[in-house]
């Protein structure tokens, strides 16, 4: 009896996770402008779409979330391959840990900004978590285009990731 209950969730949870195991959000469409662009730093090519994005003239500012308070402005400058010209539209978050503080670093640049609509730069594997907490932290007017960077997370990362996800989605849900 008490199997005929779990049965069915555990097999929602399998066939959600193989979904998003799967079926990764993919990159931004090329071209696609918005007032800005928010790096959430982690794994590589994060930092790189940045500097794209912010090159390409696709956001007029880029915020870079969740930088170690030991590495220097220069540092990063120089990490990212910018001039000191385009590195003066690069804000930098020093504040943010964690995805749930990502989110509220990104919600105070965004409306300290002004900005309607914003690319959240990730990894295809953190790129829904991420977007659902940004989400949850912003005004419902305010676009959001997630711009994930292909990647390729073995199995633990994407179970890890996994259930950070439905926590978040319970926890948003509940708040």
């Amino acid at each position: 009896m008490l199997l005929a209950l779990f049965l069915p969730a555990l097999l929602a949870a399998a066939i959600g996770f193989l979904f998003f195991a799967l079926v990764r959000p993919p990159p931004a469409p090329p071209g696609l402008a918005t007032d800005g662009a928010v790096v959430l730093t982690g794994s590589p090519g994060r930092l790189a779409r940045g500097r794209d994005v912010l090159e390409q003239g696709l956001a007029s500012r880029l915020l870079v979330s969740g930088v170690d308070r030991k590495v220097r402005p220069e540092e990063l400058r120089r990490a990212m391959a910018l001039s000191p010209e385009q590195f003066r539209r690069v804000d930098l978050g020093f504040v943010a840990e964690n995805t749930r503080a990502n989110a509220a670093e990104v919600a105070v640049w965004v409306q300290a900004n002004r900005f309607r609509t914003v690319r959240i730069i990730t990894s295809d594997f953190h790129a829904r978590r991420s977007r659902l907490e940004i989400a949850a932290r912003l005004p419902d007017d305010v676009g959001i285009v997630v711009d994930a960077v292909p990647s390729d997370p073995d199995l633990h990362t994407l179970l890890v990731e996994y259930g950070k996800y439905l926590a978040a989605w319970l926890l948003i849900g509940l708040g």
